[in-house]
């Protein structure tokens, strides 16, 4: 199995609009946290060259793991792209841009990983496949403070059944795309310990980011929220309640929604969103989250979205 998503939306289910929180959170920082300067990415696809980006923005050093090198080499154009993209608007002065691409290592080798200080897998939603990654970061990994998931969906205590001590297993589940949205998603299983946690947190706000904290509960915050919203949007259209268009309208100017369900789910890819919906199903036993035989329609037909082209929408180059 690849270790880089081969679905550009495979890994963070992108939020409709964002609203700052009127509370959250807030980690009782220990000042003996070092700062993590030197990051370890695993996977190549649309998350870990999202992460990538913003961790070298803020400064670390970041060394992006594939087992695909053609998937590093386009992991490496999407982050040069969008670092020259913030150069030109004059985002960040050229230095800093140059600063921060000559901080990043592809490589095909884990071995890369033993002097990470924290690491941020990324690969597909394979549970089977993230285990086994686990139990070798826990061999190399000696001195990073946390090991973190990106998954959207799985339970992060499944993921680090396997290794003797996961305690530094984490969640940090970010969202699409990853070097644009602001939240993050901390995740702690019941083995996670305070210390990792904390890193974790620290970790993100270092990068900009605005951390949650939230349980290891299916689907978490955001996708427990959204999923369900999606999939509702997509009986009333397969049904013929209303028309596509009619649906993202009523809902981006009746809710305030900057997007509505039906494109934000051609945007996520639909293959992800029905992925998500299972695994969501099988965890919860919610019957209202069977997909809808539209979804599984346009997924075996290839439709899956933006990333194709086409999915409920027809998207132009």
């Amino acid at each position: 199995m690849p270790l880089h998503s081969g679905r550009p939306y495979e890994l963070g289910i992108v939020c409709c609009e964002y609203h700052q929180p009127a509370f959250k959170w807030e980690s009782p920082m220990s000042e003996a946290i070092a700062e993590v300067k030197r990051l370890g990415v695993l996977g190549g696809g649309t998350m870990g060259s999202g992460i990538a980006q913003t961790a070298l923005l803020a400064g670390a050093e970041v060394s992006l793991i594939d087992v695909d090198s053609g998937q590093l080499e386009r992991a490496r154009g999407v982050v040069e792209n969008g670092v020259n993209r913030l150069v030109s608007r004059d985002r960040i002065s050229e230095e800093q841009g140059q600063s921060a691409l000559a901080a990043l290592t592809t490589t095909t080798d884990m071995e890369a990983l033993v002097s990470a200080q924290g690491v941020i897998e990324a690969v597909s939603e394979n549970v089977t496949l993230k285990q086994g990654i686990f139990e070798r970061l826990e061999e190399l990994c000696a001195d990073a403070a946390f090991l973190a998931s990106n998954t959207s969906s799985l339970s992060i205590q499944e993921i680090a059944q396997r290794m003797s001590d996961p305690s530094r297993v984490v969640g940090l589940h970010y969202f699409n795309p990853a070097q644009v949205l602001p939240l993050v998603e901390v995740v702690v299983p019941l083995t996670a310990s305070e210390e990792a946690v904390q890193a974790a947190w620290a970790f993100v706000e270092s990068t900009g980011k605005t951390p949650v904290r939230v349980k290891d509960t299916p689907a978490f915050i955001v996708n427990r929220l959204l999923v369900p919203f999606c999939l509702s949007a997509l009986r009333l259209w397969e049904s013929g309640v209303a028309a596509a268009e009619d649906i993202d309208q009523a809902c981006q100017l009746g809710l305030g929604h900057s997007m509505g369900p039906l494109a934000t789910a051609d945007l996520v890819g639909l293959d992800v969103l029905l992925d998500v919906a299972e695994s969501m199903q099988r965890e919860i036993g919610d019957p209202t989250l069977a997909p809808p035989t539209i979804l599984r329609r346009l997924v075996s037909a290839g439709r899956l979205g933006r990333k194709t082209g086409r999915g409920i929408y027809e998207h132009g180059d």
